[in-house]
């Protein structure tokens, strides 16, 4: 009996240690079937990152994956700004309810900021018992495992890969950690090959709105659509909010905006920006770009209201070959990604060729002006030299015709003629002081001649007809601009009076600058002045001549019919009153 017993228990015992080998090797089996699976799960994670150009959906992989491949219920991913501090914090397992209970997204303190502080590596089983941890915000959910990892990009801190709460309430482990290494460094390859992509992109499109500028002002837009163009285009292009480009005001110190685009646009439009704001000073005087994260809080700054709203803020000078014309500004809301180096460096190269085309186009218009107004002193000197020569000896000739003829009807007509050969070559003296008079660019710095001539314009639609103007002497040269400023409120008011009141079929106006005298009349052939209409516009015609030592005289029009208005002023400029 002994000797069966003692056979069946060294049986036995090889069997035991068989059973223990084979769940050995099971245990292997199954250890090495999960390390090939999450070797191969993170091969497609490293794919699917690797996929993707466009930054943002990177980045969003990138967290989407890690949480995958530790079995953690949330990630996150925080982009270290230049001031150290996250500037994104993308999420992912908080739903977008819960994160707007929780106010306002990490900025790099606490447990965050000590991988910004410290990029290596650090895992812990309880996040509470870290020196460097300073609770959760209300609303939070609890959180008590963690993992962390840097993402370089050569060998630059991109950001941090923030792991939490691994399911089934288990640790995170190295090899936990080990794959989220592994992951980080196909993250950095992946977010240079997007960064290279959208600066490749927004290279193209800074080129496109360089030419869609020159083209537009090659083909003669004025200056204040290509200012908005440019506007315009580098708002959306480097997806800002606002923009707005300010130019310095004649005799200050001051900038207002020529153009404004974007949020609260109006209200930017009409305000007043000091030259000696720290941001904008900064761009005017260093010639480069100027960056701020929250222009709210950057003591460059002051409290103008061009600001309110806004956080980041791009400012770089728009000026070309060492002469600055102003400040092109771009700004996001508050809470918004900051602008980076790379965006303020192309957009000052833009800003530059903007300029550089707006100098070129000035250029190009001031010779065109030039070449302009040599052309009218060409055809004033043929009219002087030739026309009116010829005009005169003609008129000569048929004044000592005269005596030769002794029908007194053929004596009229000559005397008409010799009269119309007068007026004409009066007409055409008129016209060369105008081909000779410089223009100003304003309304209110333009001569006398033209205005006069738009307000009979203007005055056609309100008669059906356009009135008669005659213009004689140097309206334009002697005629001083408070004078002319009058003249013209004169003339307006008195063929407005005459479209409302008098129904005339034919308007005279005469304009005629003579012995130091400015005289203008407008006369109709209307229905007169009726009993009790109202004098408010006469009243003020008189009150313009008084004030500049001149009569207004109200009479009857041509044969009887109508009304003739006489404002007659000196036509030098006005000096202080004599006191009695």
């Amino acid at each position: 009996m002994s000797g069966a017993g003692h056979h069946d228990a060294e049986q036995h015992v090889p069997k035991l240690q068989l059973d223990e080998l084979l769940d050995e090797l099971q245990s292997r089996i199954d250890a090495a079937r999960g390390t090939q699976n999450r070797v191969h799960t993170l091969l497609e994670a490293v794919l699917s990152v690797g996929r993707e150009l466009d930054l943002a959906q990177v980045l969003r992989r990138i967290v989407e994956a890690a949480v995958v491949l530790v079995d953690a219920e949330y990630g996150a991913l925080g982009v270290v700004g230049d001031d150290q501090t996250l500037s994104e914090f993308l999420t992912t397992g908080i739903g977008k309810e819960q994160r707007a209970l929780i106010g306002a997204l990490p900025s790099g303190h606490g447990i965050l900021g000590e991988l910004i502080r410290h990029p290596v590596p650090l895992r812990l089983a309880e996040l509470s018992q870290h020196p460097a941890s300073r609770g959760f915000p209300p609303n939070h959910p609890p959180m008590h495992s963690f993992v962390g990892v840097p993402v370089r990009v050569r060998d630059k801190v991109f950001g941090n890969l923030y792991l939490t709460e691994k399911r089934g309430g288990e640790q995170f482990d190295t090899d936990d950690e080990a794959v989220l290494a592994t992951l980080a460094v196909a993250a950095g390859v992946a977010i240079e090959n997007a960064r290279l992509y959208e600066a490749t992109r927004l290279r193209e499109q800074w080129l496109r709105a360089s030419s869609e500028v020159t083209r537009t002002l090659l083909s003669g837009a004025p200056s204040a659509e290509v200012l908005l163009l440019i506007a315009e285009q580098a708002r959306q292009i480097a997806a800002a909010d606002m923009g707005l480009i300010a130019e310095y005001m004649t005799g200050t110190e001051s900038l207002q905006p020529a153009v404004a685009v974007g949020s609260d646009a109006e209200g930017r439009a009409g305000l007043v920006i000091s030259a000696r704001d720290g941001l904008v000073e900064a761009a005017l005087s260093t010639s480069e770009p100027v960056l701020t994260a929250d222009a709210g809080h950057d003591a460059r700054g002051d409290s103008a209201g061009w600001r309110s709203g806004l956080g980041p803020l791009l400012l770089v000078p728009l000026g070309a070959g060492g002469k600055t014309r102003g400040v092109l500004i771009l700004g996001r809301e508050a809470g918004r990604r900051p602008f980076g180096e790379s965006e303020a460096e192309t957009l000052l190269g833009f800003a530059a060729q903007a300029a550089l085309a707006l100098e070129l186009a000035e250029g190009r218009r001031d010779a065109e002006h030039v070449a302009l107004l040599k052309d009218r002193d060409r055809i004033a000197r043929d009219l002087h030299d030739l026309a009116i020569q010829r005009l005169f000896a003609a008129g000569m000739t048929l004044q000592s015709t005269q005596r030769f003829v002794d029908h007194p009807e053929a004596q009229e007509r000559l005397s008409r003629t010799v009269d119309d050969l007068d007026e004409t070559i009066k007409i055409i003296r008129s016209t060369i002081f105008g081909l000779r008079t410089r223009q100003g660019t304003s309304r209110e710095g333009s001569g006398l001649r033209a205005r006069a001539a738009e307000a009979v314009q203007a005055a056609a639609a309100s008669f059906g007809f356009r009135p008669a103007l005659r213009i004689e002497g140097l309206v334009d040269t002697d005629v001083s601009v408070e004078v002319a400023d009058h003249a013209a409120a004169v003339i307006g008011e008195a063929l407005s009076n005459a479209a409302r009141h008098s129904g005339a079929r034919s308007v005279d106006v005469q304009v005629r600058c003579a012995h130091g005298e400015l005289t203008v009349v407008v006369a109709d052939d209307g229905c007169g002045i009726p009993e009790g209409a109202a004098r408010s516009g006469l009243k003020n015609m008189q009150d313009r001549a008084r004030s500049l030592y001149g009569t207004l005289t109200i009479g009857t029009g041509p044969h009887g019919v109508g009304t003739r208005l006489q404002w007659q002023v000196p036509a030098g400029p006005v000096g202080p009153k004599a006191t009695p």
